[in-house]
Formats: structure tokens, C-alpha cells, sequence
């Protein structure tokens, strides 16, 4: 799980590069969690890379157990994006947040 590796990206204020669904994409964390079915989840606003839904900039809920490799960058992040709900309602407990 890369719940650690995540959450370090979103307290250093840097964006997370990850490969997930086939893509390398590059995210500002906003959140990470669980689901009620005890999914780790993170919420991200991505910035660059790929996508299945070939949305490749905006808001995503990324499963943690689908990410394969994740890197803190050393690009900052402009987290708070608008839009941002601190009271995520898919997550049941965060772990961090902004």
C-alpha cells in the first residue's frame, strides 16, 4: 500500500508521480483514506499524464492497491485546488488532508 508515500507527498507540499491503470500520471494529493469497504483511496487533482478516461487533468479517486510505483517529486504542488471538499463523503476515516 502506498498510503505513507502518498501522505508525504501531500504534507511536503510536492506532487506524487505514480503509474496506475497503465499511465504515468502526476497528481496533487488533497486526501487519503478509507472507503466504507475499507479501500484505500486517495482524492487528487492530476496535472499531466494519462488516463483511461482520457481526462487527463482534474479531479480522480485513485485506489492505493491499484497504484504499482509512486515517487514524491520535487514539483511543488498547488494544492487546495478549487472545488476541494475537506469532508470527503466517499472517504469513511482519513488518514491525511490537507
Amino acid at each position: 500500500m502506498w498510503t505513507q508515500t502518498a501522505c508525504a507527498a501531500l504534507r511536503s507540499g510536492h506532487v506524487l508521480q505514480l503509474r496506475y491503470d497503465g499511465y504515468t500520471r502526476d497528481v496533487e494529493v488533497h486526501a487519503v483514506g478509507f472507503t466504507n469497504d475499507d479501500n484505500a483511496v486517495m482524492r487528487v487533482w492530476q496535472v499531466a499524464g494519462g488516463s483511461a478516461s482520457n481526462e487527463p487533468v482534474g479531479w480522480k479517486l485513485l485506489s492505493l492497491d491499484e497504484t504499482v510505483e509512486a515517487v514524491v517529486t520535487t514539483e511543488r504542488s498547488m494544492a487546495p485546488r478549487p472545488g476541494y471538499n475537506p469532508a470527503d463523503p466517499v472517504m469513511k476515516v482519513i488518514t491525511c488532508q490537507l
